[in-house]
């Protein structure tokens, strides 16, 4: 019996940071052991914002597979690959979108928050409203039994579950799987300014930084606001660091921060040197196996060529059932 399959992807659109890696990748690697898992770089979705100037999508499209192999996301375990190298992802998109009702996308929560959030861009366009039809084809061209997420991304699984179902009866059979969740907790990450940690707000501690770099960003956090003075006592759950000790930290350490942050024994920089020391202890062998990929990038490009391959292989499989029910010419 094969085990059941994982989809999940990551836009290129820059450097990835803590939040992606306590969100995402942690959760991404440890999936590995239990299923078979399809991850992508989903650079089309990029486009969606980032139209006007792609320049950025290329390269850190490559530089995201690095930093994922660094992490521990493994090219035997896991099918790896970038979402624009496999065109059946785009047909299934088109197909999809003439059996998906406009008021489903219109009614999208996230669709007129996002375009909020990123105001400053012209998102009044078909990709940026159908971006739920391209997400539920990445997802079901591989029989996705399960897909990874927060629950503030369950209205778009839940989208997508209901395409399947509109196609399965519109066809007669089940030829699509209709995808569940896996729910992930996304622990809370504050940037350096408090604000939630964020590329576009310039506050964010990149999974990939130097020795120096990192602890310049540490000591320069913002912390508990009502400890102005060294004998000043806080309270932890005020502190933007402490989210971060939550993760890091130990457990009996942790206590110990807690009560000297309470009782004004421990101050602030003295926090902040035991958050360093184990965030050194956690990324200092991820930035060496990065680096080693840097430097052998060739290898990274022949992971994603693979990836292509088996992607490629399984996609197809479903493309020829697609086509079949939809009465559509066969390829080839």
């Amino acid at each position: 019996m094969e085990p059941k399959r994982i989809v999940s992807g990551i836009r290129p659109t820059g450097d990835l940071h803590l939040g992606h890696y306590l969100g995402v990748l942690k959760n991404w690697v440890a999936l590995q052991d239990e299923y078979q898992c399809f991850y992508f770089v989903a650079d089309w979705h990029a486009l969606t914002s980032e139209y006007r100037d792609p320049s950025i999508i290329e390269q850190s499209g490559r530089d995201m597979v690095v930093t994922w192999l660094g992490v521990g996301i493994d090219p035997e375990k896991s099918v790896i690959f970038r979402q624009s190298d496999i065109k059946t992802h785009a047909e299934l998109f088109l197909l999809l979108s003439m059996i998906t009702p406009l008021s489903w996308l219109e009614r999208n929560p996230t669709y007129k928050e996002l375009r909020e959030e990123l105001k400053e861009k012209d998102l009044g366009t078909f990709g940026f409203l159908g971006y739920p039809v391209l997400q539920a084809a990445d997802i079901v061209i591989y029989h996705a039994d399960k897909v990874p997420i927060g629950e503030d991304q369950l209205p778009h699984l839940e989208l997508a579950r209901e395409i399947v179902r509109r196609f399965n009866f519109i066809y007669g059979e089940a030829i699509l799987t209709e995808p569940k969740e896996i729910l992930t907790e996304a622990p809370k990450v504050a940037g350096l300014d408090g604000r939630k940690m964020s590329k576009s707000y310039k506050n964010a501690i990149f999974i990939y930084e130097t020795q120096e770099s990192l602890k310049e960003k540490v000591m320069q956090m913002l912390t508990d606001i009502k400890r102005q003075r060294r004998k000043d006592p806080g309270e932890p759950k005020d502190c933007n660091l402490y989210p971060l000790h939550e993760q890091y930290t130990q457990e009996a350490k942790r206590q110990k921060i807690q009560a000297g942050c309470r009782d004004a024994s421990l101050g602030c920089v003295d926090c902040k040197h035991i958050l360093l020391e184990n965030l050194l202890g956690e990324f200092s062998p991820v930035w060496e196996k990065i680096d080693y990929y840097r430097g052998h990038m060739s290898l990274v490009d022949e992971i994603l060529t693979e990836g292509c391959a088996k992607a490629t292989r399984e996609s197809d499989k479903t493309m020829e059932k697609v086509r079949s029910a939809m009465r559509l010419a066969r390829q080839g």
